[in-house]
């Protein structure tokens, strides 16, 4: 059975289901498993499934304390009915590269793929441990997240939500969708200041009242919680099956992912599905004008102490990224010391920079950043020519793909 630890200390384990329970670990680390290599498998296995059946299987890897029958149930509720397209993430060919379409869920936010299945596997992991404290939910936004988190959660049994956004920092369409919503357990709350201000509000709460009152714990849907961050590693199983299935790769063949992040959940699901043995290049981290995590894979240095830009891509208007912690934790060699003494530089100075030995882990990562211009020229380029609309987000990453097949000459094929 995989079991899991902190980022920040590794002495005792948990198991799947607590980790989902908990969100975040007391002493604020990040909950992975004890052991990557116990994610190995053929990924064979799963590429040869239609999307729930490739759901089931990584679900099943990663939460090993749920049996058959739950992670079936779990992976239909979450995705049955819910998307309005057959194939849930769909890929779409445009020009050279392509994209994989995470917009078809409820809420049009990338985040529906993960946050359709969190509530269900929150239900379940409470009724497995016998749990009988009502979960609140505590969740930082800067978009997608919200919205996609207060639809999930919607009237679940057994918690209420509570989401955090930057005022005047979303999308008049996000914070419509997140102020408007009618479950009877969820409300929005916006802040003065900017998502990294509403994150670390609400990391301080975990903190300081991680039981706020009797019979009321807290937990989290942010990525930093594990039960929403492998939802998202199965779409990069799916976009491999379905590069085989338009003949595009031959199997076995290395496929690069540019993924536009900005809290590095999503890219290290892409690192989640690379360690599970799925092919893959490079993982290409696209950011916008706020690109510390560009400055870091490139240097080592990690700095938030540069100014914070609004752009048009507020989903990855990010300064502190949480889920790179779980990266720093693997490349220092599961050292939680060395961990907990990065975080603390990077909480009391805001900036940290790591060892050369380490920043051979980051060898199969890239960073690139586009401009607000560049974004622009982008969609307009490309609607020009093909007729297809990109949204900010994947303008972002289709111009740092661009610019990275430029600079490489890397020929592999790139979504």
């Amino acid at each position: 059975m995989i079991k899991y630890l902190s980022t920040r200390d590794n002495t005792h384990t948990i198991t799947s289901s607590q980790a989902i329970i908990n969100g975040l670990a007391e002493d604020g680390g990040l909950y992975i498993p004890e052991n990557l290599e116990d994610l190995k498998l053929d990924y064979h296995e799963v590429i040869q499934q239609d999307y729930p059946g490739m759901a089931e299987t990584v679900f099943g890897k990663f939460f090993s304390d749920f049996d058959e029958e739950t992670i079936e149930k779990v992976v239909s509720r979450s995705y049955t009915g819910k998307f309005s397209t057959e194939e849930i993430t769909p890929l779409t060919k445009v020009e050279d590269a392509f994209v994989l379409e995470l917009y078809h869920g409820p809420t049009c936010a990338f985040k529906d793929v993960a946050l359709s299945a969190l509530p269900n596997l929150m239900v379940e992991s409470m009724r497995m441990n016998d749990f009988q404290d009502e979960i609140l939910i505590l969740t930082a936004t800067s978009g997608d997240t919200g919205s996609a988190a207060l639809h999930g959660f919607s009237d679940v049994p057994g918690t209420k939500i509570i989401v955090f956004y930057p005022e005047g920092g979303v999308s008049e369409t996000q914070r419509l969708q997140m102020v408007t919503q009618d479950g009877k357990n969820t409300c929005a709350v916006a802040v003065r200041g900017n998502f990294d201000d509403a994150q670390s509000g609400v990391k301080k709460l975990f903190r300081e009242i991680p039981k706020p009152c009797d019979g009321v714990s807290l937990s989290s849907a942010n990525s930093i919680n594990i039960g929403r961050l492998v939802p998202q590693v199965v779409y990069y199983f799916s976009a491999y099956r379905q590069l085989l299935d338009m003949g595009e790769i031959q199997d076995g063949d290395k496929v690069n992912f540019v993924v536009p992040t900005g809290n590095f959940g999503d890219i290290m699901a892409g690192y989640f599905a690379r360690e599970m043995g799925l092919p893959v290049g490079r993982l290409v981290c696209a950011s916008n004008s706020n690109d510390v995590l560009r400055e870091f894979l490139e240097t080592g240095h990690y700095n938030r102490k540069r100014d914070f830009h609004k752009t048009t891509s507020p989903s990855m208007d990010i300064l502190i990224s949480s889920n790179l912690e779980r990266l720093i934790y693997t490349i220092a060699g599961q050292d939680a010391q060395r961990d907990v003494e990065l975080m603390t530089q990077l909480k009391e100075k805001g900036v940290y920079e790591i060892t050369a030995e380490m920043k051979e882990g980051l060898k199969d990562f890239v960073g690139g950043f586009a401009t607000e211009e560049e974004v622009k020229e982008t969609i307009h380029d490309t609607y020009q020519k093909t007729g297809y609309v990109m949204d900010t987000h994947t303008a972002v990453a289709a111009h740092v793909c661009a610019q990275y097949r430029k600079d490489t000459k890397d020929e592999k094929k790139c979504l």
